[in-house]
């Protein structure tokens, strides 16, 4: 993951302003700008980023049938 400002992070942080929330991970495919993602979070979130997506995928995998 990079560090520092990618061309999605002017929404991700419109996204985090706007649900007052400690993280969000934006996931683009295929948009206006091509795909890509966005993550910030405020201290502690962060940390606990891995674990989440983890489980994200596997429900992922699941509802695609792999």
């Amino acid at each position: 993951m990079s560090i520092g400002p990618g061309k999605y992070d002017d929404l991700c942080t419109k996204v985090r302003e706007d649900t007052a929330a400690d993280a969000v991970v934006l996931i683009v495919l295929r948009g206006n700008l091509g795909s890509g993602f966005s993550v910030q979070a405020l201290g502690e979130p962060l940390s606990e980023l891995p674990a989440i997506l983890e489980f994200m995928a596997k429900q992922i995998r699941a509802a695609a049938g792999h």
